[in-house]
Parts: C-alpha cells; structure tokens; sequence
C-alpha cells in the first residue's frame, strides 16, 4: 500500500512539474505576442501623432499645449476622442503612447513627459490624464519644474493609491499583468501616490462615481469607478474636485466629462452647475 501511495506521489510531482513548464512557457509566449502588438502599435500612433503635430505645429504658434497621458496597461488610441476635440477648441495637442508596463512610474514619467515637453516648444503647458498618467505628472514635478505650466485636469486618479492593487498585487498574473508600474499604484509600502505630496500646481480632478465591474467595486469602500474610490482620487492642494456619473475605463471618452475638461483648461475651475441641474 505505501508502495503504491509513493508512486502516485510521484506521479502527482512528475505532472505539477510538466504544468508549471507549460504554463510559464504559455505566460512567455503570451508576454512576447502582446509586447510584439503593442509596439508595433506604438510605432505606428507615434509616427502618425508626429505628422500631425508637425503640420499643426506652423498653424497653431500662439496655441496652447495639451498634453495626454493615458492610463495603466492602455495606449494612445484611448485618448483619441478627446484629443480630437482638444483640437477643434484650438489647442495644440501631443497624446502620447507609453509602454506603462514596462518600467517604472519613476523611469515612465523621467523618459516620456521630457519628450512631450520639448515637443510643445516653448508654449504654455497642461496635462490632461487618465488614471495613473495623473501619478506620472505628480511624479515628474515632484522632481523638476515646468516654467510655462498652465492647468492640469487628472480623470480618475489614484492620487492616494488603490485599494484594488492591495487587494490582488499577490493573486497569480497581476504583476506579470500590470508591470512594475501597476505594483507601485496601492496604498502599503511600494505606493508611489502616497508619496508624492501635495499639489502646488492648478489641479481640476473628475472622479467616475458608476461601475462596469462590480466585482473590484467590492473591493473598494464607498463610491467608486470600478478601479478607484472617488476619496482617493482627491489631493490636499487641488484647485477643483467634481464627481461625475461614469466609469474609469471609458470615462475620457464620455461627452460630459470632456465638456468638463475643456471647461477647465478655459477658466481654471468646473461647471458645477451643470452637474447639479
């Protein structure tokens, strides 16, 4: 009986060892295909983005430069909606397309907002962001100055980390998920956000108060977008804070919040009575 008991043990090791072959060697597989797809779209948006923005260049001089960072684990396309209305109300707008899952917020914010800034040739400078591109802009002015900065308007920020990250950063997949930069985005001792400090810049914040996901929201006290809790998203020394009926994943492409954003850039505070009508 122990014989047999041995050689099932046995058994049982010889297949969770040819599993977990298979499985690591289908994570790097799909790591690759997904690496492959991303920058091949990042060449493509950032070569188009580029011939935009250098034929706009010699028609906007006197615009004012808008710059969008997108969220977590997305790309430049999300901003696309907003980007174009930007446009329309006569802004000079560079959406960049960042690799958020492979680096860190620190490498992130020193690598691409630099190359944003000089883009934007001497112009007068605001931010609009979604979700951790807020975390990149608070990480990069915690270090440097920008002379010309004007406004920056954060949709759904995890200004004071997120409860989801504390929750799930040691479920299987979620760092090879979310990258460095995702593990950096709680509220224990890796967090990034709870470091930053305050605001000493014009800051306008939206947060989402609906859910797509009603599963993370059970992991998130009080109201919430899905991803963040809408007491996160504030930060002491903002200028505005408005709570609007949206989600976190497509809350920058929805009309009213982008109607709110432009409100901003123009007068440096939100409708608030649009809201409550």
């Amino acid at each position: 009986m122990n014989e047999k008991i041995a050689a099932l043990k046995a058994e049982l090791a010889v297949l969770k060892e040819q599993f977990s072959k298979k499985i690591t060697e289908a994570e790097i597989r799909l790591k690759n295909m997904i690496e492959q797809e991303v920058s091949a779209f990042s060449e493509e948006s950032s070569h188009k983005s580029k011939i935009y923005s250098d034929d706009l260049s010699d028609y906007l001089p006197d615009a004012e430069c808008v710059i969008l960072l997108h969220g977590l684990a997305r790309s430049s396309s999300s901003m696309n909606v907003i980007e174009k209305r930007l446009h329309a109300q006569g802004y000079f707008v560079i959406n960049i397309n960042y690799p958020s899952r492979d680096h860190s917020i620190e490498e992130l914010a020193e690598k691409f907002i630099f190359k944003a800034l000089l883009k934007c040739k001497g112009r007068p400078i605001n931010f609009v962001t979604h979700s951790m591109g807020g975390i990149l802009v608070r990480q990069y002015l915690s270090k440097y100055k920008i002379e010309n900065l004007n406004k920056v308007v954060m949709l759904g920020p995890p200004n004071n980390g997120s409860e989801v990250v504390d929750k799930l950063c040691n479920a299987p997949g979620f760092s090879f998920i979310n990258g460095d930069a995702g593990m950096q985005l709680g509220t224990g001792e890796l967090s990034i956000p709870s470091k930053l400090g305050e605001a000493n810049f014009d800051l306008g914040v939206i947060a989402g108060t609906r859910s797509v996901n009603l599963i993370l929201s059970t992991l998130i006290p009080d109201k919430d977008d899905g991803k963040v809790s809408v007491a996160s998203t504030k930060l002491v020394g903002m200028n505005d804070h408005i709570e609007m009926e949206t989600t976190h994943p497509f809350m920058m492409r929805n009309e009213k919040v982008i109607e709110q954003v432009i409100f901003y850039l123009k007068e440096g505070k939100f409708h608030h009575q649009v809201i409550s009508n």
